[in-house]
């Protein structure tokens, strides 16, 4: 993907915005798709970036 092009970092930017739709927060985009799919179209659409990675609790 253009938005982040390592495959890794897309990964883990993916999977932390999917458990947070899947815990109930509000989506970017209007979808009917189950979260993972949720979360890859908000980050191909640029609604969801690089910045998940540094609201990740450690």
């Amino acid at each position: 993907m253009k938005q982040i092009p390592n495959r890794f970092k897309l990964t883990l930017v993916a999977t932390y915005r999917a458990r947070q739709l899947a815990q109930g927060h509000a989506a970017k985009l209007d979808t009917k798709d189950k979260p993972t799919v949720t979360a890859l179209r908000e980050i191909a659409a640029g609604q969801t970036g690089l910045e998940m990675l540094k609201k990740v609790p450690t």
